[in-house]
């Protein structure tokens, strides 16, 4: 069997080649084999947002934050998740998120 890694792989070329079904899939199997893998997290943050479905595109989003809390990436990352869900959703509620996870990405880099 393939490991993480291999998995993950596959994914971003599946994504690549525009295949985002089958890369959820895959990136899906990989949080299977290794929930607390951060980057296939990200990866399916970015599919589903991208599919409109923002609700699971911020579960993927938040988790991959929890798991890698020290990089201001993840949090800039997730700003923009955010916010895309606030233009899908109208829900202001993600504005606030999104402002919350770039202070929280400054503040990283900051100290």
């Amino acid at each position: 069997m393939a490991d993480k890694h291999e998995l993950y792989a596959e994914g971003e070329k599946l994504k690549d080649e525009g295949k985002d079904e089958e890369a959820i899939e895959k990136f899906l199997e990989v949080v299977q084999a290794d929930e607390a893998f951060a980057l296939p997290h990200f990866a399916l943050a970015v599919l589903y947002g991208k599919m409109g479905d923002h609700e699971k595109a911020v579960k993927h989003g938040e988790r991959a934050c929890e798991l890698d809390p020290n990089d201001p990436f993840s949090f800039t990352a997730m700003s923009v998740t955010y916010q895309r869900a606030y233009a899908g959703t109208q829900n202001q509620e993600y504005i606030h998120r999104a402002e919350d996870a770039m202070r929280r990405a400054h503040g990283i880099q900051g100290g």
